[in-house]
């Protein structure tokens, strides 16, 4: 099998967010991919496979579980085969194209709901504007884009929800960026991602509708950093995001 280690939703090799992508010949075991995913260690690893005509199925593991939506692997899955995609997914139909250093992908929407969650002893001392979620996510609004950068949530406490991941968000504080956020996944065996192209799909409708606008680009504020541009489009949302392949090479086991 083909394996590739890229960083997604970045320009610069080692910074954004590093995904497995392993192309297969044929079917593998529910098993055996997530024994790979444990061993490469990301927060998800992206299994293709790439015989027969048509849409190519698709499914993403992180070292614990099998997830439905994947945005930084989904990226990267693209970015590692060029050209346009069509992929079959538990989380529907998605389709990448890579054009011009950067991969474009079409996801559904994920507007968020006012949630009455309590969510106050995971955020020592940060100030709340609201609480919403989406599909699989819990999303927090925070003051500014320095509680975001700053927050040290209680992960223990985040673990325990009855969500995919604690997203919290904030206003840009840069004039290239439009809203700030970063991504807790404890419960997915994933304490802090570094750039979630899949949260992006719940940001982009939530930001769309407070700021106006359809066309926005998001920084995903974690330690290696990403941007990501989205633009909304009905119940559907593009994501484009850079990638740079930093391993290439086979998988012996």
């Amino acid at each position: 099998m083909r394996l590739s280690i890229v960083d997604a939703f970045t320009g610069t090799p080692f910074a954004g967010n590093p995904a497995g992508v392993v192309l297969l010949d044929e079917p593998a075991e529910t098993s055996w991919m997530q024994s790979v995913a444990a061993e490469l260690r990301h927060s998800e690893t992206a299994f293709v496979e790439t015989s027969g005509e048509g849409p190519k199925p698709l499914r993403w593991f992180t070292p614990t579980v099998e997830v439905d939506l994947c945005g930084h692997a989904t990226l990267a899955a693209g970015h590692v085969l060029g050209g346009e995609q069509v992929f079959t997914t538990r989380g529907g139909e998605l389709r990448t194209r890579a054009e011009d250093g950067w991969v474009s992908m079409d996801f559904p929407a994920d507007p968020p709901r006012p949630s009455e969650d309590d969510v106050l002893d995971a955020l020592a001392g940060a100030t709340i504007k609201s609480v919403a979620r989406g599909r699989w996510d819990i999303l927090v609004q925070l003051s500014d884009a320095t509680q975001v950068r700053d927050l040290k949530p209680d992960l223990d406490v985040v673990a325990g929800w009855d969500a995919r991941c604690f997203v919290v968000t904030a206003p840009g504080d840069r004039d290239d960026v439009d809203f700030v956020s970063r991504v807790f996944g404890p419960a997915v065996g994933v304490p802090e991602d570094p750039v979630t192209g899949s949260a992006h799909c719940l940001l982009a409708p939530f930001w769309a509708e407070k700021l106006g606008r359809g066309k926005l680009v998001g920084e995903q504020a974690s330690e290696r950093g990403g941007i990501v541009r989205v633009q909304l489009n009905g119940d559907r949302v593009t994501l484009a995001g850079q990638a740079v392949t930093v391993v290439s090479g086979e998988l012996h086991a």
